[in-house]
């Protein structure tokens, strides 16, 4: 028996391969499924089921594709439903893989199909849980990312409360939990940065399984402080029930054709969105004209996500030399399917034109100590980055929900934007300058700088909406 976990940590998302004497299954796979057929092939294995642990709002799945390409049969547990074929694997009942099985264990609450698998050896022991996003490290998943329920996330939470209490709480203390994701996931609220651990250490220090927690006290402390759910986590979860409509291998060939400057222009004038994914060190020294900025080095997939409000958005990407396929795959994951290509040559191809070009202003954070007074600053953490301290005075705008607020700034005044290090703002900036506003400024190493200055800060949170 094998148990691997593969970690793509853009996306906090762990998929698995589960092998066992010349068959093997592949639990939450992304998108492209290459990489799972070529792992097949080394354990000279058959793929013989995917599992699915519900339906993901946070990539788009890969599925239907490795299910038509090798046979293999797509299972779900109860409550789901979908416009392809797959097998509803009931609560406590078995997949036989090998000479181990597979138990199927339905834990509504994230969502109402939620369905962790029990790995049980051929001794008959119980080994391992594949938690899907029911039990996180150190967390258990948010219970208002459900589609089309007429409950509420109270309602949810009650549900995970006694899938956990019923279980999960039940199972062997020597279990290791292999959950979906991992720090930095918007699944959960404060993830672990481990990506495993024994169920009974998890029973130990997980807030959500102490034995003395009510279930009253369980769906407070659940639901303190969950944020809004990034815009495209609803249209990922709705993609993921239905056929796909292009396979990975057509969106990428689409996206990885080369474009000239004249090129450039057609698909702009056709609504095509100029998506910079360098370093915002060189999107500040100079960028095209109303482009955005996501740095590809960054949270790129879930910020093209949250911030592109549009998944049929045709995108032109500009980016290092020999990344442009990895740009367009990373797009792709979060439901992004129509990239029409890459400005050959990246932005050197714009300067040599002689084409105009803009930069982002910037001012060094010790600078701001003469001028604190005189100056509007603009927050762009999260509320609680902001909320644990902040420059007395300062304005909380997040980076997170910029596409779902409107107005607020004044696009004739002059801004001080920061974030924790330079790259939120950096892409704060670039939106809003292709809307128009032309006066901000970036202080260069964000919070980090700044809280090394002289400038009074506080501590408690305050807000004002976009």
């Amino acid at each position: 028996m094998k148990i691997e976990q593969i970690y793509t940590k853009c996306l906090s998302e762990a998929a698995y391969y589960v092998e066992s004497y010349g068959e093997c299954l592949i639990i939450d796979p992304l998108r492209e499924i290459k990489p799972y057929i070529q792992r097949a092939r080394e354990g000279k294995s058959k793929i013989k089921y995917v599992l699915e642990t519900h339906f993901h709002a946070d990539f788009v799945s890969g599925h239907v594709d490795l299910a038509k390409e090798t046979g293999a049969e797509i299972v779900y547990g109860p409550n789901a439903k979908a416009d392809f074929k797959f097998k509803t694997l009931n609560d406590g009942e078995f997949l036989t893989l090998g000479k181990v099985k597979i138990k199927a264990l339905h834990t509504p609450g994230h969502t109402l199909e939620s369905t962790c698998y029990l790995l049980i050896d051929e001794k008959g022991e119980q080994k391992a849980l594949f938690s899907g996003d029911t039990l996180f490290i150190g967390d258990v998943g948010r219970p208002d990312l459900a589609v089309k329920t007429d409950l509420s996330r109270e309602d949810l939470a009650g549900l995970l409360f006694d899938s956990l209490r019923n279980k999960i709480l039940p199972l062997n203390d020597n279990i290791i939990v292999y959950p979906a994701h991992g720090s930095g996931s918007a699944c959960g609220k404060s993830m672990s940065k481990e990506t495993f651990d024994r169920l009974g250490n998890q029973k130990q220090t997980n807030y959500a399984l102490k034995e003395d927690l009510s279930k009253k006290e369980f769906i407070k402390e659940l639901l303190d402080g969950i944020l809004p759910s990034p815009l495209y986590f609803p249209k990922n979860a709705q993609m993921n029930s239905t056929k796909p409509t292009k396979q990975i291998d057509q969106i990428i060939h689409s996206g990885t054709k080369a474009l000239s400057l004249k090129d450039l222009d057609r698909e702009v004038s056709q609504g095509a969105l100029i998506l910079d994914v360098r370093s915002q060190k060189e999107f500040s020294e100079g960028h095209i004209p109303n482009s955005w900025f996501i740095g590809i080095d960054g949270g790129f997939a879930p910020w093209a996500g949250s911030l592109i409000e549009d998944l049929n958005q045709k995108i032109l990407i500009v980016c290092p030399k020999n990344r442009e396929e990895e740009v367009v795959k990373r797009l792709a994951r979060v439901g992004f399917d129509n990239t029409c290509g890459y400005l050959s040559g990246s932005f050197d191809a714009w300067r040599r034109a002689g084409r105009p070009q803009e930069k982002v202003l910037n001012e060094e954070a010790k600078d701001l100590v003469d001028m604190f007074g005189r100056v509007e600053i603009v927050d762009v953490r999260k509320p609680g980055e902001f909320k644990t301290e902040h420059l007395y005075g300062a304005q909380n705008y997040p980076l997170d929900f910029l596409s779902q607020k409107k107005g607020g700034l004044d696009k004739n005044k002059p801004y001080h934007v920061h974030c924790a290090g330079g790259y939120r703002s950096v892409i704060f900036i670039s939106i809003l300058k292709s809307k128009g506003y032309q006066k901000l400024i970036d202080i260069k190493g964000g919070y980090s700088a700044l809280k090394t200055t002289s400038i009074p800060k506080i501590n408690y949170f305050c807000t004002n909406d976009l």
